[in-house]
Order: C-alpha cells, then structure tokens, then sequence
C-alpha cells in the first residue's frame, strides 16, 4: 500500500540454483535497478524506532553517498572511518579503484551514532560494521534488513543493495558530474559501466534547441 492505494505489486516464483524465491513486480518498477534518492530517504527513515537503528541508518547512507558495494561494506574497517579528518578510505573489491571520500555532516552524526552503539556491544574484531551477534555484518543480514524497510518505508519496489550503489550514481549525474568523476568516484575499471548514469540523464540535453 502507498499514499492509500494498492501498489500494484505482485509475486511470481522462479527457481534459481535448485531453490525457489519470489520476483517481485509492481508499478512499472519491475525493470528498475536503483532508488531514487528520494525512495532513500524514505528506507532511512523507516529505521526509526528500529533495534538496529543506528547500525543501520550509517550503513545505508554510506552505501548510498559513497556507491558501496555490500561486500565492501560489510568488510568495511574501523581504521577506513577517519572522522577527525572526516574522510572515508573506500576500498573497492573487483579490482576497482580505491578512493579517499569526503563525510558530510548527517554522515558523521551517523557514524558517531553508530559507534556508540558499536562500543556498548563490544565486539572483539576491527570490522565496522558488526551483527547483534557481534560478528561481522554479512550480506545476507543487510539484503534482509532492506526487504523489511522497503515495506516500511512502502516503497514500490523491494530494495536490495545494489540499488544504493546505483542510486550514488544517478544522483551524481543529476548533480552535473561528468562520466569520468563518477568513474573515479565509484571505482570503476571500465568507464562504460558508469555511462548508464549520465547517457540518459536529461541535464545533458537542456541546452539544446535553444
């Protein structure tokens, strides 16, 4: 349901690898491979009130402003966190280029809303990111956790991590940043995996047939 009306959404079971899951379909979001920033918005605020609150609302906006992959945030380090020079040390797997990444001011409340809460668990090892469990968050904790806020936030689409990685790079292109600066920003070894960003972003084409 969404602003009071049926969303229109639908299941249809398929067998991958020998196990059964359901695709959802809805709204014309069927095809869609990344969030709006807006629908971001909203998967963040649906983690109020949430136990995992904190730890979740941090994971989510990193991996939004910095194209995270979820492997690269879960394996994420403290030691990648500096908030005193309130900086981010993105390390890209797939042989991507590994950054260094200004942290805006609701990042930063983020992380130290995070920590906190990461200090009161106590957990023994050095990743970031920890489980109630306090072991290192796994991927399928965070696919979980998105499916659960998607409903939340009643969203038309069931969320998983990806879309946020996409979503960092349509919301690039929307601010005007060229192909090569959302390359270097998200990592990318081959630059024809970040022209689906810009290649039909409508800025490009406002100075036309004037």
């Amino acid at each position: 349901m969404m602003n009071g009306r049926k969303s229109g959404k639908t299941g249809r079971r398929e067998r991958s690898g020998g196990r059964e899951k359901v695709a959802w379909r809805g709204d014309g979001d069927s095809d869609r491979k990344h969030l709006t920033s807006r629908e971001v918005e909203r998967l963040i605020e649906a983690t109020k009130g949430n136990r995992n609150e904190a730890r979740d609302r941090c994971l989510f906006l990193l991996m939004f402003r910095h194209g995270l992959r979820v492997s690269e945030a879960c394996q994420m380090k403290l030691d990648q966190v500096d908030a005193e020079s309130r900086v981010l040390h993105v390390a890209r797997l797939k042989a991507g280029l590994s950054t260094t990444q200004p942290l805006r001011g609701d990042e930063l409340r983020a992380i130290a809303a995070w920590l906190k809460e990461r200090a009161r668990m106590k957990p023994t090892g050095r990743t970031f990111f920890v489980s109630e469990q306090r072991k290192p968050l796994h991927r399928s904790t965070v696919n979980l956790a998105l499916r659960k806020y998607s409903a939340g936030a009643s969203l038309s689409l069931l969320a998983h991590p990806h879309m946020l990685r996409h979503a960092c790079g349509f919301a690039l292109a929307d601010q005007g940043a060229d192909t090569r600066l959302i390359q270097d920003y998200l990592g990318h070894r081959n630059i024809q995996h970040t022209v689906r960003y810009t290649a039909t972003n409508p800025a490009r084409f406002e100075k036309l047939w004037r």
